[in-house]
């Protein structure tokens, strides 16, 4: 099919859409399907991606691929969600998003069978049994399973409990049960329907409907204690305070703000990080990170639109209050969303946040340890993004300049491969055409040499130049660059200490980017590398000159005679340490006699 047939038949397509909430699929001219996404409206948001020109070249991909668009009609906006959810994990078309739901994580479960075992797994068995979870945070897993050991007894063995087999004495009751933490049903010691009423009190915990629990631990205490069965009553005081324990452990917001669910998300430039807290009665029971990879440059509202009805059908959270880190833009029926700006709420959600930046920084980490190639591609990608280029900055060079009060002007130029030190690539300049110290001047005439001698050289151009200094140094440099008609074909950018102020070229108002991004680490560390290379260079300089003025007031010793001096001890106060020998050994008995004659008179 050509083109102007394609663009016909989508044209004819879109004027048949409905003004209703549905699903979207976006297909190829073999049948595949490219994309699938959720819309309020569906003739308006197909009709928008072919009606506006992109800014994404991912995105103008995506349109000028489209042969076919097919819906699905659904009631509320919500169900198209969860639909939409569905089909990206069942076709996982190529510009969506990829949902990663954590499968190897610890769950709770409670198996299905008489006299149901709690246990924790890392495999979920579709059997009927129930599960709690996942759980990122073993601690916390341990912490529920430590918590439901202390307030019910169950069993741990696998025997297969029926009727028969308990009334006909087939089994025996085992250490579990001596120690105290089994109540023996496999002798019916314990009945079935106390021991489901356990299971069901299990269930409401790790749901988190604590009040709940503590309600009927408080009847089971009053009625033993009515009843002057005071070990019992002692033994559910006990675990009341068990309880009480692991809620002030856990809790992280007010117990009367009831159910609450929150969402948080950090991302980069390929991957988004969406964290989920359940929250209930104050108390925190689930954490979860989804991570989620980005294949049309995804903003955070979109990341965390994808992941909140993903992670309620996971956790089965039916909470009316969502606490979010940013506002989204859809509705889901009886449900209110807020983005706290103040009080407890807020920082529940900053705390939510340091668990994203946490999961985001520990992936990270493994990936430069695992896949170092990637890692490099990623920080390239977020340094292109963070600094507004056209491409990424595999070559960096910066720029530093060097003085005291004017005197031996040095300047130093550090070049980065890959965000990498490339150390046989550094160079040095003495300032030629500057008198005084004119650090503007000093930037301009470097850049100008750098660069012209690199055009005269056909050698390859930098993708960045970073100039140690704020808006005057980077005007500097942008003239030279000007000069050389370079302004378009080089990104350059000045970063000042003072703040950590990145300037562009034509813009007054710095960028501040975030103190802990690699960007910014980046851009550090090579001005940093400049400033370190230039000063070592200008005090080699310095030290040059010092020796070279002392002797030249010995007669007898000229320029070449000092360089050899020079080249061997470097300074006056070690030649002044040396023995007559030693000078002798390099420039004869005659120079060393008047070298020797005048350390004398210094002494």
């Amino acid at each position: 099919m050509g083109n102007e047939d394609r663009l016909r038949k989508i044209k004819i397509i879109l004027k048949t859409l409905p003004d209703k909430p549905g699903v979207y699929k976006h297909i190829d001219s073999e049948g595949q399907i490219l994309y699938v996404g959720k819309a309020k409206n569906l003739k308006k948001r197909v009709s928008s991606y072919f009606s506006k020109k992109h800014s994404e070249e991912r995105l103008r991909m995506l349109v000028r691929r489209v042969e076919n668009v097919e819906i699905i009609i659904t009631n509320t906006e919500f169900d198209a969600l969860l639909l939409e959810n569905t089909l990206i994990k069942k076709f996982q078309p190529w510009y969506n998003i990829n949902l990663k739901d954590g499968k190897t994580y610890p769950w709770i479960c409670i198996k299905k069978e008489r006299f149901p075992r709690v246990f924790s797994t890392r495999n979920r068995i579709e059997d009927g049994s129930e599960y709690f979870g996942p759980y990122p945070s073993s601690r916390m897993l341990r912490t529920l399973l430590e918590l439901i050991g202390q307030l019910y007894s169950f069993r741990t063995c696998s025997l297969s409990l029926s009727e028969s087999s308990i009334h006909g004495g087939k089994h025996k009751v085992c250490l579990e049960y001596h120690m105290g933490n089994c109540k023996g049903p496999c002798e019916d010691k314990q009945s079935e329907k106390s021991y489901n009423q356990d299971i069901k009190s299990v269930r409401r915990l790790l749901k988190g409907e604590l009040k709940a629990i503590r309600k009927n631990l408080h009847e089971d205490m009053m009625l033993h204690s009515q009843k002057s069965q005071f070990e019992l009553a002692h033994q559910f005081k006990e675990r009341l305070e068990h309880l009480k324990k692991y809620q002030s452990k856990s809790a992280v917001l007010n117990p009367a703000f009831g159910e609450i669910d929150l969402y948080s998300v950090v991302d980069d430039a390929e991957y988004g990080y969406v964290n989920f807290m359940m929250i209930r009665e104050g108390s925190l029971v689930h954490s979860f990170t989804l991570e989620l990879k980005k294949k049309m440059q995804e903003k955070p509202e979109e990341l965390l639109q994808l992941a909140i009805p993903e992670i309620r059908i996971l956790f089965k959270s039916e909470a009316k209050l969502i606490l979010l880190s940013h506002s989204v833009e859809y509705e889901l029926p009886g449900i209110k969303f807020q983005v706290p700006i103040r009080g407890d709420k807020v920082s529940a959600i900053q705390m939510s946040l340091r668990n994203a930046k946490a999961y985001r920084i520990e992936r990270l980490k493994n990936i430069q340890i695992v896949d170092p190639d990637r890692h490099t591609n990623r920080i390239m990608a977020q340094m292109k993004h963070d600094l507004r280029m056209p491409c990424e900055p595999r070559h960096i060079e910066c720029f530093d300049n060097s003085n005291i009060q004017g005197e031996f002007p040095v300047s130093a130029c550090v070049v980065f491969r890959d965000g990498k030190p490339s150390r046989n690539e550094y160079r040095h300049f003495n300032i030629k055409t500057v008198i005084g110290a004119d650090d503007y001047a000093s930037m301009e005439e470097v850049v100008y040499r750098r660069y012209r001698r690199i055009l005269e050289e056909s050698g390859p151009l930098p993708n960045l130049v970073v100039i140690d200094g704020g808006k005057g140094q980077l005007s500097s440099a942008i003239k030279a660059l000007n000069d050389l008609e370079l302004s378009s074909k080089i990104s350059i950018v000045g970063i000042a200490k003072r703040l950590e102020e990145i300037y562009f070229p034509n813009d007054s108002i710095p960028l501040y980017i975030d103190k802990r991004s690699e960007s910014l680490k980046i851009l550090q560390q090579a001005r940093n590398e400049a400033h370190r290379f230039g000063i070592t260079f200008h005090r080699k300089k310095r030290s040059k000159s010092s020796i070279k003025s002392k002797l030249d007031a010995v007669k007898g010793i000229g320029p070449s005679t000092q360089k050899v001096l020079l080249s061997s001890f470097k300074s006056i106060a070690r030649l002044k340490k040396s023995d007559l020998n030693s000078i002798e050994s390099l420039i004869g008995v005659a120079k060393a006699k008047l070298i020797w004659s005048w350390i004398k008179q210094e002494a």
